[in-house]
């Protein structure tokens, strides 16, 4: 199959899966601007690794523009558009990244009201994280963590976090202060650069110290860099123009691919966008109707020490998420609302496991 009947697949497969999106074709000179941003993110980055890739760059790299979900996308056709990617791995499928514009623009468009420094994010999930315990015969047994909690996290950093789990609150030690891309604040997520390439060079920069040559790490910073985008979505509450961002910064990361079913830890079924490293499957799970992030899990593609095949070591689902002026405060309904299309509340979660 030629490079472009692939693409011609892979956009084809992107909108089985998706029904068309509420949002208007773009216009001509927008398209073009999208295009142009593009060659010039891929000769940028090119040219800060390499003088020779940069002179090279723009006869190595296969563009292919179409209108997709209401937007330009640009998909990356034989190189990484990431800097120091391995070369045998393929850039973001079509569909993944049409996907991921789609939830961009989901979030674009979400009400954004202003923002004080003495109010606080709050975010509240359910799901499971498992850990592998040694047996008192030598074996290893998997176990559950349960992750259903509820945080509140100081909007400037200047207060600690509150988190609640099993009915119990406590407080986290110390202040986030002014926040990092591990333990992030609001303003310091409003502070990130709005230009997806400048984004996840950011990002990849802070995962190349701790993932990249040397380091010992077999995570490698383009793993690592679509981790940490996934925590930043799942974990925080940022402004709508930052949330975009992270999406589209994470359609330049190769690897990235669609699976068509998942489903969350709340039972809901979506298409999710996912990364597969060193036999696991990350998937971040989008809700098909509005292309809404639901939740996260990851999913085992081959046998170790974890399980069998198909195993979902981790599931997290993003049940409620936005800004409240008090710690120990909920948000209910719309208003505040960010990442999924319904409130769900604990006595509900626990009567039914349907899709919602």
């Amino acid at each position: 199959m030629s490079l472009e009947q692939r693409e011609q697949s892979e956009r084809e497969q992107a909108s089985r899966m998706l029904p068309p999106a509420p949002y208007p074709e773009p216009a001509p000179r927008r398209v073009e601007a999208r295009r142009e941003h593009f060659l010039s993110e891929i000769d940028r980055q090119a040219r800060s690794r390499s003088p020779r890739l940069a002179l090279q760059s723009r006869g190595r790299w296969g563009l292919a523009l179409g209108a997709a979900a209401g937007a330009a996308v640009v998909v990356l056709t034989l190189n990484s558009g990431s800097p120091g990617a391995p070369s045998n791995v393929p850039p973001a499928s079509a569909a993944s990244v049409e996907l991921l514009e789609r939830a961009a623009l989901a979030a674009a468009t979400t009400p954004q009201t202003k923002v004080r420094d003495s109010q606080y994010s709050y975010v509240k999930t359910v799901g499971h994280t498992s850990v592998l315990s040694e047996t008192k015969s030598g074996g290893m047994e998997l176990l559950r963590q349960n992750e259903a909690m509820e945080q509140w996290t100081s909007v400037d950093g200047s207060e600690q976090t509150l988190q609640r789990k099993e009915g119990n609150d406590k407080l986290l030690p110390g202040t986030p202060g002014r926040g990092n891309l591990n333990s992030p604040t609001y303003n310091f997520l409003a502070a990130l650069p709005a230009d997806p390439g400048a984004l996840l060079e950011r990002i990849r920069d802070d995962a190349e110290k701790n993932h990249g040559a040397g380091s010992g790490s077999t995570t490698g910073p383009d793993q690592e860099a679509f981790v940490a985008i996934g925590d930043l979505l799942r974990d925080g509450v940022s402004p709508p123009e930052t949330t975009a961002a992270l999406y589209r910064a994470a359609a330049l990361i190769p690897g990235v691919d669609v699976v068509p079913d998942a489903v969350d830890a709340a039972g809901r079924k979506g298409v999710a966008v996912a990364r597969t490293h060193d036999g696991e499957r990350t998937e971040w799970i989008f809700d098909k109707s509005t292309a809404r992030l639901l939740g996260e899990r990851t999913v085992l593609v081959e046998d170790n020490a974890w399980g069998k095949v198909g195993t979902v070591v981790t599931s997290v689902a993003v049940i409620n998420s936005g800004i409240v002026d008090e710690a120990g405060q909920a948000t209910r309904g719309p208003k505040g609302f960010r990442n999924t299309t319904q409130y769900i509340d604990d006595s509900e979660h626990a009567r039914s496991n349907r899709r919602l």
